[in-house]
């Protein structure tokens, strides 16, 4: 029987909204970390994976449910629990050796016994000799290091993960995971589980003993896929590939909304995020999947390959050409519709066209902004209008990233203008609208 070390329970968080309301960012998350395992987690940005962890190491409370450690309530910080962060977040006056110390002198240690530890630790992660240096000296992979080693050094039973690669370079962030990996595997480590937050398909099929596919709005377990492959895996075995494959299609399986993975169709509202993709991209993809070898549909980590996209920006292409009518997914696979056709055979003038009644259509946020400039005597209105009205669903990020994308999309759709120093959004002064 595994044994439990972290359990959630019916978990449930909520946040303030700006117009005081309560936004649910987690709701019924049921999740247990088990003794001797792996665990990745995979969803969107937002989805609330962050928040999940940062409950799970006690920094923050759940509003509802239970968070369980070795069976006893978590009330607060488990010195038991360390976590590493996606930013290196070390103090830039300190040297290694003092950073790494930090939890150690937090908790009382005597000096000299902080000082073994943490040189034990620094050996550990492979950064012998570099004690005395400050972190504007290191690399980036050597920073996270110090992160690593700053964790480890409390000699925590759970270490959780919160994009620990993803600010580090292709090469980087393999070889430092592959590094982690041999020390768990040989027992090195005081460890005994790890979570692991991640964009990176290939990472989590890489590393863990189960993948858990994480939804939106509010954030929950939606699926999970056990990997029984041994260790170390080949990242270009027929066994990892199929996983790879497998996760694909278990993140696109459903009905599909951005930011959002839902049991049944549900049409995008006015608040929801937007997928961060570019046009450039999106006709991209749009032109490799019309031509050869693909001929229409594409396997889509064979895509990802291809494209050199990372799996987030190539689900944000493919969730934003679905939305937009231009493409649909099917078990992982990305697949041209007509529209699609037509839209890759089309001249710019005509790209536009399409592509301005597709927003119209089926992006609420730019039909909104473009209904308001066409009332408005002036024909011109301050962004500021519509970051309030997205900041009653939204957080500030999300509020100020989904008018990015709807101002980018609504100006190639030459639907509106946007002044980029005054903040002003106008109707196209030189043309009529090409949409009434």
């Amino acid at each position: 029987m595994a044994t439990p070390v972290i359990e959630l329970k019916s978990v449930g968080k909520s946040f303030r909204s700006a117009d005081g309301s309560s936004r649910s960012v987690l709701e019924g998350v049921d999740f247990t970390l088990n003794e001797g395992e792996i665990v990745a987690l995979l969803g969107q940005s937002g989805s609330g994976k962050s928040t999940m962890l940062r409950i799970m190491a006690g920094l923050i409370a759940a509003d509802r449910g239970q968070v369980l450690y070795r069976g006893l309530p978590l009330y607060g910080p488990a010195h038991a629990i360390s976590m590493v962060f996606q930013s290196f977040a070390l103090f830039p006056w300190l040297t290694v050796q003092k950073n790494v110390e930090l939890g150690l002198e937090a908790k009382g240690m005597p000096p000299a016994d902080r000082a073994r530890r943490a040189e034990a630790a620094i050996e550990l992660i492979g950064l012998s000799g570099f004690e005395g240096a400050l972190p504007r000296e290191l690399s980036g992979g050597m920073r996270q290091r110090v992160g690593i080693a700053r964790a480890l050094v409390l000699e925590p039973e759970v270490l959780l993960m919160d994009e620990a690669f993803s600010a580090l370079d292709v090469l980087t962030g393999e070889r430092l995971r592959d590094e982690i990996l041999e020390l768990w595997q040989t027992k090195q480590l005081p460890t005994k589980a790890i979570l692991v937050v991640s964009h990176n398909i290939e990472e989590a099929v890489m590393m863990a003993d189960r993948v858990l596919i994480f939804a939106s709005d509010p954030g929950r377990v939606r699926d999970e896929l056990p990997v029984t492959l041994g260790r170390p895996r080949e990242v270009e075995s027929q066994e990892v590939r199929a996983l790879i494959d497998n996760v694909y299609g278990l993140m696109t399986a459903g009905a599909l909304r951005p930011g959002r993975i839902t049991e049944k169709e549900v049409k995008l509202q006015l608040g929801d995020r937007l997928p961060e993709a570019d046009i450039a991209r999106m006709e991209g993809i749009l032109e490799l999947l019309a031509d050869e070898p693909f001929l229409g549909r594409a396997d889509l980590p064979k895509l990802a390959e291809e494209t050199e996209l990372t799996d987030q920006e190539l689900l944000n292409v493919s969730r934003a050409l679905t939305l937009l009518g231009f493409a649909h997914l099917d078990h992982g696979d990305i697949i041209i519709t007509p529209l699609g056709e037509e839209y890759v055979h089309a001249n710019t003038p005509e790209r536009q066209l399409i592509f301005g009644r597709q927003l119209i259509e089926n992006v609420p946020l730019v039909a909104y902004i473009h209904h308001g400039l066409k009332q408005d005597p002036s024909g011109d209105l301050h962004e500021d209008l519509f970051l309030r009205l997205l900041r009653f669903t939204l957080n500030e990020t999300e509020a100020i990233s989904a008018l990015r994308v709807a101002i980018e999309w609504g100006r190639y759709g030459d639907l509106f203008e946007y002044n980029f120093n005054t903040g002003i959004i106008q109707i196209p002064r030189d043309k009529e609208a090409v949409v009434e």
